[in-house]
C-alpha cells in the first residue's frame, strides 16, 4: 500500500482513537494497548509505519459497560460501533469502532459486514491455569468461530457466485447468533475463578501463549507518547514485547514490512488502493 494511503488511514484510526480516549477517560475505564499498536507505541512513539490498524484491550466487565456506554455516545457522530450483536453479518468475537465517512475491503475477508476504518477493542478473558483445559477452551472458540464464519458466509476470495446469493434469512441468522453465544459463553466461562490472574485476548493472532497477560501487568500501566496524543501501556511492556516478537526493538527485513488488513481505502469521495 502507498505511504499516502497508509498515511490517510492513520490519520482516521488516530481519530477514532481520541473519541474511543475521550469515552474511557470520561467514564473512567481501564484500557491498555496491545499488539502492534503496543509494539508501535514503544519502538515507533506512535504507529509502527507499515501497520494499518489500531488495537486495544480490557478487562471483560470494562468491555461489556464500554459497549453499553458507546450505544449512546455515538448516536449523534461519524461512528459506527461493530460487535455481534449490532451488526448480524459480523462475525468476530470482538467489538470494532468504525469511521462511517470511510469505506474499505479487507484482504482476505470477504463478507457483508459494515466496512470502514478502525480500531479494535479486545475484551480480555480470564484463562485456566491447566494447559489441557486452555487447549480445550481454544478449541471450542475455533469450532464456533468456524461455524459462525460458515453461517455469515466469510471468504478468503470473491467469487462472481457469492454475488448471485440471496441474503441470510431470518433462521440463518438466528443460527448465526446462537453460535455468537455459545462463543462468549466459552470466552468467559472463567471470569468467575477468583484464583485465576491470567486473562488473554483469545481472538488473538498470535500463537496461544504470546499473548497472556498477568493481572499485575494489566494493573500497572503508564502512559507513553502515540504521535500527537499518549496511550496507556503496561509498564513491563518489556516482558510482554519479549514474548511476543522477541528482540521486538530490531526493524523487520524490509520485505516483511507490510500492511496486514486494508486492500481498498474509500473516504472523501476518492478511492485509494495498495
Amino acid at each position: 500500500m502507498s505511504e499516502t494511503t497508509i498515511s490517510l488511514i492513520h490519520q482516521v484510526e488516530l481519530k477514532i482513537f481520541k473519541r474511543f480516549k475521550q469515552i474511557v477517560q470520561q467514564y473512567e475505564i481501564p484500557y491498555i494497548a496491545m499488539g502492534g499498536t503496543l509494539l508501535g507505541a514503544v519502538r515507533h512513539h506512535g504507529f509502527i509505519p507499515w501497520d494499518d490498524d489500531m488495537d486495544v484491550g480490557m478487562l471483560r466487565d470494562d468491555y461489556e459497560k464500554f459497549l453499553q456506554i458507546c450505544s449512546a455516545e455515538f448516536q449523534n457522530d461519524s461512528y459506527f460501533l461493530q460487535t455481534p450483536w449490532t451488526d448480524e453479518n459480523y462475525a468476530l468475537s470482538y467489538a470494532k469502532i468504525l469511521d462511517r465517512n470511510t469505506y474499505i475491503e479487507e484482504k482476505n475477508n470477504v463478507n457483508n459486514a459494515r466496512k470502514g476504518v478502525f480500531l479494535d477493542i479486545f475484551p480480555l478473558d480470564k484463562i485456566p491455569a491447566s494447559p489441557s483445559r486452555q487447549r480445550h477452551q481454544i478449541i471450542q472458540m475455533r469450532r464456533l468461530d468456524s461455524r459462525i464464519y460458515l453461517k455469515l458466509r466469510y471468504n478468503v476470495i470473491d467469487n462472481p457466485i457469492r454475488r448471485l446469493q440471496s441474503s441470510l434469512s431470518p433462521e440463518q441468522i438466528l443460527a448465526a447468533s446462537q453460535f455468537k453465544k455459545q462463543r462468549q459463553q466459552v470466552m468467559t466461562q472463567f471470569n468467575s475463578k477468583l484464583a485465576l490472574t491470567d486473562f488473554k485476548n483469545l481472538a488473538s493472532q498470535y500463537a496461544y501463549d504470546k499473548e497472556i497477560i498477568s493481572q499485575d501487568q494489566l494493573e500497572n500501566t503508564m502512559a507513553l507518547p502515540f504521535e500527537n496524543t499518549q496511550i496507556t501501556v503496561p509498564k513491563d511492556f518489556d516482558t510482554i514485547l519479549t514474548n511476543i516478537y522477541g528482540n521486538y526493538l530490531q526493524l523487520p527485513p524490509v520485505n516483511q514490512r507490510n500492511d496486514k488488513h486494508i486492500a481498498r481505502l474509500i473516504m472523501d469521495n476518492q478511492e485509494f488502493e495498495g
